[in-house]
Formats: C-alpha cells, sequence, structure tokens
C-alpha cells in the first residue's frame, strides 16, 4: 500500500524527491506560475500588420493608377497624325484636328486657333511627359 504524502511534496517514483531538479518552482510561497495574455498580442499584432499591408496596398494602387494613366497619354500621342520625327527633349502639343483626329505639333497654343488637348515631352526613353493639359481634358 502507498503511503499518502502531502500536496505540497514533489516526488516521483523514478527520481524520488526531485523538486530541485525541476524547471519551475514547486514550494507553498513560490510565485504564481501565470499563463501570459497572447490573445491580445496577436490581435495587436494583426491589427499592425493589416495596417501595414493596407498602407503598401493604397500605395502600389496609386502607383498603378498613375502608371495606367502614363500608358493611356502616350497611346493617345503615338496614335496621334504627325509628319516628322520627334526629337528627345523638345515640347510638342496634341490638338485636335477639324476631322476629329487628333495630331501633334510644335507650333504652341498661343500662336494659332486650334482645339489644344495637352503639352508633351519626349523623354529618353521615349515616354511621352505630360506637362500641361487644358482644363483637365481627358484625364
Amino acid at each position: 500500500m502507498k503511503s499518502k504524502r502531502p500536496d505540497n511534496v514533489v516526488y516521483n517514483e523514478n527520481d524520488g524527491y526531485n523538486a530541485a531538479l525541476l524547471p519551475y518552482s514547486t514550494s507553498v510561497g513560490a510565485p504564481i506560475i501565470k499563463v501570459d495574455d497572447i490573445v491580445s498580442w496577436k490581435s495587436r499584432g494583426v491589427t499592425n500588420v493589416n495596417k501595414i499591408f493596407e498602407n503598401k496596398f493604397n500605395e502600389l494602387k496609386s502607383q498603378y493608377e498613375d502608371l495606367m494613366k502614363e500608358y493611356e497619354w502616350n497611346e493617345l500621342v503615338y496614335n496621334s497624325k504627325f509628319s516628322f520625327e520627334p526629337v528627345i527633349g523638345e515640347i510638342y502639343h496634341l490638338y485636335i484636328g477639324k476631322d476629329g483626329n487628333n495630331f501633334l505639333s510644335l507650333i504652341s497654343p498661343q500662336e494659332w486657333n486650334k482645339e489644344h488637348i495637352g503639352t508633351f515631352k519626349l523623354n529618353s526613353d521615349k515616354k511621352w511627359v505630360v506637362l500641361n493639359l487644358k482644363d483637365n481634358v481627358y484625364s
């Protein structure tokens, strides 16, 4: 028959009285072992990470929208009518012709009376950069 031992005695059949070998305190006066509240830590972490992802998403979305605007303007200018080879760094003006087709010209809107769409500059990447738009036409 087994002898009764009090609850506060640490005894193991293999090791005997092994309180000193355990990784935690076993005496009655020992501090309470408390499990950390991981749920609130996780919740704060998820909230913070979601904000970071949302900000990054909005940044990428804005960059995408800007890229699409650049693409559309470049497509508009490249599909317009012109009978010269544009020079990198020069400023050109896009107009709507009498026939309804767009055309590119070196003549500024102040020098003649045509329906002006916008002013563009050809950069070294052969990309048209918008310099000025007439009253946000096409934007």
